[in-house]
């Protein structure tokens, strides 16, 4: 099962120079539970937007470049993937397992049409960016949950947080 998990603005941007636009510690905190114990599918720059590995969780980068696979042999924390038809074998070996995709552009559009469920936050604000969250049809997914938030000491934005499930 494939997990769509993302923070996006009112305009649907989700990161600039490589970075989130933003700075809201709640999301932050929801990333972290709705990953937590599950592989995290990326690519190569949303890895490496990370301070560090994020405890808890595999993470399985897609990129073409042997040099960073072979940077990460060694690391059981680490996957690499060096193309997209290795991506969907490693997908079918673990398809019984929640895969949670995280970015970037070019990973969501690759997989838009086989996710089976998203966990958006959507931040009630515009913000400078270069990378936007490609289209989705929401047609083919049920809203399951929304949970709106008001800015408070720690968050200074109002942001929502939405789980879809796909229509079967």
């Amino acid at each position: 099962m494939i997990t769509f998990v993302w923070a996006e603005d009112e305009n649907g941007a989700i990161g600039l120079n490589g970075h989130l636009p933003w700075h809201l510690p709640a999301d932050l905190h929801h990333f972290k539970d709705k990953t937590m114990g599950h592989p995290m599918l990326m690519g190569r720059k949303t890895f490496a937007s990370f301070p560090k590995l994020l405890p808890g969780r595999v993470h399985v980068v897609l990129t073409r470049s042997a040099d960073f696979a072979r940077k990460y042999a060694d690391n059981d924390r680490v996957l690499v993937l060096t193309s997209q038809e290795a991506m969907n074998q490693w997908l079918a070996a673990n398809a019984d397992v929640e895969v949670c995709a995280i970015g970037g552009a070019s990973l969501f559009e690759m997989l838009a049409s086989r996710a089976d469920r998203l966990e958006r936050t959507v931040i009630k604000a515009a913000f400078a960016a270069d990378t936007y969250m490609p289209a989705i049809d929401y047609g083919q997914f049920d809203l399951v949950a929304a949970e709106s938030h008001e800015p408070d000491a720690k968050n200074k934005y109002p942001y929502v947080f939405e789980s879809y499930q796909r229509k079967h």
